[in-house]
């Protein structure tokens, strides 16, 4: 009897080539071969091969690079609630790997429209800037631009923590309580993909927050650029009875 609820070709596809994945037959990272080679391998047309193909992408387990081929999506190694307000030093350390720190810049400038909205700002206050690289077992991780309010900091403080809450705390006696945050992609930028080494074509992760002390007062704005195939990040989200 013919099973009336037979699944069409193309799902069979895509279990087919996630087993091929959990079982290491195919890598992360790792390119597919031609659609033509591929399709003869499965024994299916090459439509059929398109559409598993095009769900894996919206699954995000396959990544297409227009004009290289189609590759098998990077696992992230980092991971992290966005509910949960955590340094990038405790990410890194929490993944068995030793945190660095690149200093590409530090000192007092003038803000932008968005720092004083943010964070406040008096007209003629400065904030203090430091762009850096966060580096995880010596390889690129992060590219963070972070600004703090001229008024809570001395001439002479300079960032010598791994930790940007944690000198905060030891240098300005701020003590962060809460972030706001905000999570964006955007498309390749010539000069912060290139320092992080990413892929061309590679998007990136912009992580945005806006820190509060125990007065609720807005501390340090951040604005962190992750490499988008190394960190994953997740959301609790609980149903409301």
């Amino acid at each position: 009897m013919t099973n009336q609820f037979q699944h069409p070709r193309y799902v069979t596809v895509i279990e087919e080539i996630k087993e091929k994945i959990r079982n290491g037959e195919l890598e992360p990272g790792e390119r597919l071969p031609s659609e033509n080679e591929y399709a003869k391998q499965l024994h299916v047309s090459r439509n059929t091969l398109r559409e598993a193909l095009r769900i894996l992408e919206e699954e995000h387990i396959m990544v297409r690079k227009h004009g290289i081929g189609t590759f098998v999506n990077k696992k992230p190694v980092f991971s992290g609630g966005i509910e949960e307000l955590f340094s990038i030093t405790d990410m890194i350390e929490r993944e068995g790997k030793v945190p660095g720190t690149e200093i590409l810049f530090t000192g007092f400038v003038e803000p932008h429209g968005d720092d004083k909205k943010e964070l406040v700002l008096d007209e003629q206050e400065q904030v203090y800037l430091i762009k850096r690289i966060r580096t995880a077992d010596e390889e690129p991780l992060v590219y963070c631009v972070d600004k703090i309010p001229g008024e809570l900091l001395e001439n002479d403080y300079n960032l010598d923590e791994e930790s940007m809450l944690l000198s905060l705390e030891k240098k300005a006696g701020v003590t962060i309580s809460y972030a706001k945050a905000n999570i964006e992609t955007m498309g390749y930028h010539e000069e912060i993909s290139d320092i992080l080494k990413c892929e061309k074509g590679a998007p990136l992760l912009v992580l945005k927050q806006v820190h509060y002390d125990m007065e609720d007062e807005p501390v340090l704005y951040s604005i962190n650029f992750f490499k988008s195939d190394q960190i994953s990040f997740n959301v609790f989200r609980r149903r409301q009875l």
